[in-house]
């Protein structure tokens, strides 16, 4: 094995042929590492969280990459800053592939991201068949079409309305009718052409949810309208009077809501303006002025705000309550017009087409040689290799069971980073640097090999493929293993072994080789727990579930296992969450279909914790989501530097004036606006990063100033704040489920899925528990290595202890093994999924030889 020595070679010496030579390397808390990576291999980067895994690849090689090519280009880089190293050799151009989602837009699908939707638009629009209005005959496929072009996808697409061509019209041949020609733009939701006019192509619509919104028993003299003060009831009352007279009938202010007539319930609900009343009266144009009676209602008021303040999240979050999603009533989720959903290609409509799993879907387009005529082939064939071709590389890297309808912002982190690996298999670049960042999160074993074999190929083709991962499966398939740390923080940062990862098992002092060569085994625990009371999930039937009746033993620690897509996330995240959260805080968000839910008498209190940014505010923090940064300040606040100077908890908040820099706001960095490039943040030359203004930093803790503390990870502050209880045992938790390495002051929008999901756990676990909660938690060792997974198992089953019940969706193999109770969907994914393959302990699951799982666990 090459040990790393500490002194390193001279930044101005030469690496050597096929290696790329990192150099004292000192971002973040890395320790001026030495490291050379080879070219044209597959090299893993392992560690503990927070070892210096990613200030390595992504911080320090990847931002150099990226720095040293726009400066080839001659482009200005003044504003990029260079990362913390001495000298960088040999460095090629690096493409990244991280974990987080950058289309959050509902408008868009796996199929608009992917551009498969678009191809099929482009089949559909060339290729499809349609009943004549008129007549109802069968309208074939015009041959005489404009150029084809396809057009840019999603809503902040360019293209024009008719980029696939002026299409002439198609006569009927049955009775003449002269029918528009067919343009992609058609079959496009995000299209005025294409979208149904109900909905607008969301497939769904939100209307307000009355019964949270009015009082039927009460009259609204008596306070029926529940967001009304006194005063505005009042006013209100005049302006109804006035809008029943204007259209000739009377407003009954003292009568109960229950017991109003049509007219007067469509004008307090939903407004003069509204279809809702204006069908009643189509002769009557409405008043001009509200003292005249034009009253908007209720209802359409709270729609109205929620859409003007949409970008406003805790506006949002709040209005949200009175709001109801449900699927548009005119089609039906289906998105598009109803003379759009009528076209078919081989009889199949392109709604149906984009609802089959795209491993069915390659397996009806491979079919259609043989169902098309010869003109309508020739002109398919060209569009239907290109669709073969892309479905072919999304079920490589194993994401067949997916939709073209599913949409982007439900897609989880490791399932869009796999997408955009299946955009890059087709790319034939070479000699390019790849940076990837746990391409394995969210995906089963059974699904491992076939994306080590994606890797292989992008490194076949002669690239450097550099993976930052922890499953055990990937780190025995690296050429080359790199592990850094030994610990976290301030404890890691050095390059612990590296080498074959036989080598790197030799290491007694990796904590990894230790896991690679069985020296560190998984946790055990002696014995299973006995079930007792159980909630039963009765006749789950949303998305694949096939009316699977699940049985959860309560006070035990239950893991739900299976196939990427086999319905874990539609059982536990679609239907018993929101199911529990409608039952013990009255949500109105409705679960997903299913017969019904028995044992909730055995719980008080159910907490779901997925994997959703915690916030999508940079003010927002890991000490604030902890609620851990109030205490803080207010230590502070009362040491005697801040009481002679009269400062108070909130001088001490970068969100508030007073104590804050005012030149940033409290950010620390300003926006530089870079014209064509996009805006990049610079060191706030006021405070120079540090946020708050001279006086506010004299005060000092433990000889700590605020800003040094937000720099400290949790680890650090939990030593320094060790005497404060308030603040030390909100602390200890983070670092209980692995998150010690974690800075105060880390921006919450930088957090990785699985970072989200600890904090919100930490910050749960801090609330007194009863004993009889139920915890459900997604993947909650995302991200995590073995040692870390270890640590997280020993809080879960602290939980379980307690007497609650903790049921978790998991791959890990380890976290399933320590689990007392197992429920196994699948078999496969999608349309193959959806059933209990298996229920029982470990031991039962490993015996079932029908499970996917089983296979692992044997």
């Amino acid at each position: 094995m090459a040990e790393i020595s500490s002194g390193g070679e001279k930044a101005d010496q030469a690496a050597p042929a096929g290696v790329i030579r990192v150099v004292g390397a000192r971002e973040h808390n890395l320790t001026g590492v030495d490291v050379d990576i080879p070219k044209g291999l597959l090299t893993v980067v392992t560690g503990v969280s927070g070892s210096g895994k990613s200030s390595l690849v992504f911080d320090t090689l990847h931002k150099e990459g990226q720095r040293q090519y726009l400066e080839s280009l001659g482009m200005v880089t003044g504003f990029v800053s260079k990362p913390a190293v001495e000298a960088i050799i040999g460095l090629s151009p690096s493409i990244s592939v991280d974990q987080h989602l950058t289309n959050r837009s509902p408008r868009s699908t796996v199929g608009t991201t992917t551009e498969v939707f678009t191809y099929l638009r482009l089949l559909w629009a060339r290729a499809g068949h349609r009943p004549c209005p008129a007549c109802g005959g069968d309208v074939p496929p015009s041959h005489e079409v404009g150029e084809a072009v396809p057009d840019a996808e999603g809503p902040e697409a360019g293209a024009p309305e008719d980029a696939a061509g002026d299409e002439p019209p198609v006569p009927c041949p049955h009775c003449g009718t002269l029918l528009p020609g067919l343009a992609m733009g058609a079959f496009s939701f995000n299209k005025p052409a294409g979208a149904c006019p109900s909905c607008t192509g969301l497939g769904t619509v939100i209307r307000a949810d009355t019964a949270r919104l009015v009082d039927e028993e009460r009259s609204v003299a008596d306070g029926a309208v529940l967001g009304w003060h006194p005063r505005l009831t009042e006013r209100n009352i005049g302006v109804l009077r006035a809008a029943a007279r204007h259209y000739g009938f009377d407003f009954d202010p003292d009568l109960p809501l229950g017991k109003l007539g049509d007219a007067e319930r469509a004008l307090l609900l939903h407004g003069v303006d509204s279809p809702e009343f204006r069908r009643l009266f189509p002769g009557v144009e409405p008043p001009a002025r509200v003292s005249d009676g034009r009253f908007e209602g209720v209802a359409a008021t709270v729609l109205r705000r929620y859409a003007e303040r949409i970008e406003d999240t805790a506006y949002r979050e709040k209005t949200e309550r009175l709001l109801v999603k449900e699927g548009c009533p005119d089609c039906r989720g289906e998105r598009l017009r109803p003379e759009s959903r009528r076209v078919t290609v081989a009889g199949t409509t392109i709604v149906e087409a984009q609802r089959l799993p795209l491993g069915e879907l390659a397996e009806w387009i491979g079919a259609l040689a043989g169902r098309l005529d010869a003109e309508e082939w020739a002109i398919a064939e060209p569009v239907v290799a290109d669709l073969a071709e892309r479905l072919r590389r999304l079920a490589a890297v194993g994401v067949g069971y997916l939709t073209l309808e599913q949409a982007a912002p439900s897609l989880s982190a490791g399932e869009a980073q796999r997408l955009r690996l299946a955009a890059l298999l087709g790319s034939g670049l070479t000699g390019v640097l790849y940076v990837l960042d746990e391409p394995t999160r969210g995906l089963h074993p059974a699904d491992t090999d076939r994306l080590i074999g994606v890797l292989r190929r992008l490194r076949d083709l002669g690239n450097t493929v550099l993976v930052i991962e922890h499953d055990p499966a990937v780190l025995r398939a690296a050429d080359h293993l790199i592990d850094v740390g030994p610990g976290a923080g301030r404890d890691g940062g050095r390059i612990v072994a590296q080498g074959t990862p036989a080598e790197v098992a030799a290491v007694p002092e990796s904590l990894t080789g230790r896991h690679l060569s069985g020296a560190a085994g998984p946790p055990t625990r002696a014995g299973r727990r006995p079930g007792g009371a159980e909630l039963v999930v009765r006749g789950a039937r949303a998305h694949n579930l096939a009316g699977v009746t699940a049985r959860f033993p309560l006070g035990l620690l239950v893991a739900v296992s299976g196939p990427s897509g086999s319905g874990k996330s539609s059982l536990l995240l679609d239907i018993l969450a929101p199911a529990a959260r409608r039952r013990f805080a009255g949500a109105s968000q409705a679960p997903g279909e299913h017969d019904g839910i028995d044992g909730w008498e055995h719980l008080d209190k159910v907490v779901a914790i997925d994997q959703q940014a915690i916030s999508r505010v940079p003010r927002s923090n890991a000490a604030t989501c902890t609620d851990a940064f109030t205490p803080i300040r207010e230590a502070f606040a009362a040491t005697p530097g801040a009481r002679e100077r009269g400062l108070a908890p909130g001088h001490f908040s970068f969100n508030v004036a007073g104590g804050r820099c005012e030149r940033c706001t409290g950010a620390g960095v300003l926006e530089v606006k870079m014209h064509f490039l996009p805006a990049i943040q610079v060191r706030c030359p006021a405070c120079r990063g540090r946020r708050f203004t001279p006086e506010v930093l004299a005060a000092r803790y433990g000889g700590r100033d605020i800003a040094e503390v937000l720099e400290m990870t949790v680890d650090d502050a939990l030593a320094l704040f060790a005497d404060l209880p308030q603040v030390a045992s909100r602390l200890r938790l983070m670092a209980d489920v692995g998150l010690g390495y974690l800075r105060l002051g880390q921006p919450a929008t930088t957090l990785s899925g699985g970072e989200a999901q600890r904090i919100k756990l930490a910050k749960e676990l801090g609330r007194r528990s009863t004993g009889r909660t139920l915890y459900l938690l997604d993947e909650p060792t995302t991200g995590l290595h073995a040692a870390d997974t270890a640590r997280l198992l020993a809080v879960l089953q602290r939980l379980v202890d307690a007497g609650n019940t903790v049921l978790v969706i998991e791959h890990d193999p380890d976290v399933i093994r320590a689990a007392d109770h197992v429920i196994d969907l699948g078999p496969a994914g999608g349309a193959a999924g959806g059933r209990i393959v298996a229920q029982g302990t470990p031991e039962d699951i490993a015996r079932c030889p029908e499970s996917r799982t089983g296979a692992f666990l044997r």
